[in-house]
C-alpha cells in the first residue's frame, strides 16, 4: 500500500501477473490502431508489452465526466506512454500514480499576469496536462489521433520525463546517459528552438492577411513546419512537442534539425527511422 501511496512501480511478481492478463488478441488490436506502434519488430513489441504492463501494475486509470474506461483504452494509453521508456528505466514514470482520462477535450483553469501587473483569469481547452508530483490528464479522443505527429499521451508523459530533473525546462534527467552532457543538450535544445521558432515566424509572415491563421485553410503555410507551431512556446513544449513528432512522424524534423533528432535518439535510445525504412 506505501509503494502505491508513494507513487512507486509495481513488484516484479505483480507486473507479470498484469503481463499475464493481457489476452493476445487485444495487444494486437491495440497495436493495429497505432501504426507508429505496429511498426514495432518483435523483439521490441515484446519489450513494449512488459513495460505496458509495469505502468498498469503502477498507476491507477480513472474516467471524468462519467467515462468508463474499458481495457482496450487502457492498454492503448499504456502502450503509447510505455514507448518513450521503451529502452529507459520505468522508475522515471515514479512519483505520482494516477491517470485522469475525459471522454473529449476538457478545459484548465488559468491565471496569467498581463504587462500592467494584472493578473487575468480564464479557461484553455486542453487534450492533456501532466502535473508535477500529481496526475497526468487526458482526452481519451484525442488519445486515438496521429495525424501530423500528434499524440497526447507522449506529449504528456514526455513531460512527466522532463519533469524528472525538477523542472520543466526541456532538459530530462541525463544521469543515465553517460555519452550526453548537459552543456551539449542545452546548446542543441536553444540552437534548435530558435531555429524552430525563425522558421514559424517565416511561416506567419507568409499567410496572406485575408488567410485566418487558425484556420484549415492555414494549414497549407503551417504545413511545412517539422513541428506543430505549439513546439515555439517555450522549451519544454519544444521537447513535448518534438518528442510526439520523433516517435510518430520523424522524418520532417530528422530533415529540419538533425542535431536535435540526434539527441533525441540518442536519449529514447531508439531510432524511428529504421522502423520506417
Amino acid at each position: 500500500m506505501l509503494r502505491w501511496l508513494k507513487g512507486r512501480g509495481a513488484r516484479a511478481a505483480e507486473v507479470a501477473q498484469m503481463q499475464a492478463r493481457i489476452a493476445p488478441e487485444l495487444w494486437r488490436q491495440v497495436l493495429d490502431a497505432h501504426p507508429f506502434l505496429a511498426a514495432l519488430d518483435a523483439d521490441e513489441s515484446a519489450q513494449l508489452l512488459a513495460r505496458s504492463a509495469w505502468l498498469l501494475a503502477s498507476k491507477t486509470i480513472n474516467g471524468a465526466q462519467g467515462l468508463e474506461v474499458t481495457d482496450f483504452m487502457r492498454l492503448s494509453i499504456a502502450a503509447q506512454a510505455s514507448l518513450p521508456i521503451l529502452n529507459l528505466t520505468p522508475t522515471l514514470y515514479e512519483g505520482w500514480d494516477e491517470i485522469i482520462v475525459y471522454p473529449a477535450g476538457f478545459r484548465i483553469p488559468r491565471k496569467q499576469m498581463d504587462e500592467d501587473g494584472v493578473m487575468h483569469e480564464y479557461l484553455e481547452d486542453a487534450a492533456g496536462e501532466a502535473w508535477d508530483g500529481g496526475p497526468l490528464v487526458l482526452s481519451w479522443e484525442d488519445t486515438q489521433l496521429s495525424e501530423g505527429g500528434f499524440n497526447v499521451v507522449i506529449h504528456e508523459f514526455a513531460h512527466k520525463l522532463d519533469l524528472q530533473s525538477g523542472f520543466a525546462d526541456g532538459m530530462p534527467s541525463l544521469a543515465a546517459h553517460g555519452d550526453l552532457k548537459p552543456r551539449d543538450w542545452r546548446r542543441v535544445l536553444d540552437d534548435s528552438l530558435d531555429r524552430f521558432i525563425a522558421a514559424v515566424d517565416a511561416v506567419e509572415a507568409a499567410v496572406p492577411h485575408d488567410v485566418d491563421p487558425e484556420s484549415a485553410e492555414a494549414d497549407a503555410w503551417y504545413g511545412r513546419l517539422p513541428l506543430d507551431p505549439y513546439a515555439a512556446t517555450d522549451e519544454a513544449e519544444f521537447f513535448a512537442v518534438s518528442s510526439e513528432h520523433f516517435f510518430v512522424d520523424p522524418h520532417p524534423m530528422a530533415e529540419a534539425l538533425p542535431e536535435w533528432f540526434g539527441l533525441l535518439r540518442a536519449y529514447y535510445r531508439q531510432d524511428p527511422l529504421a522502423r520506417y525504412a
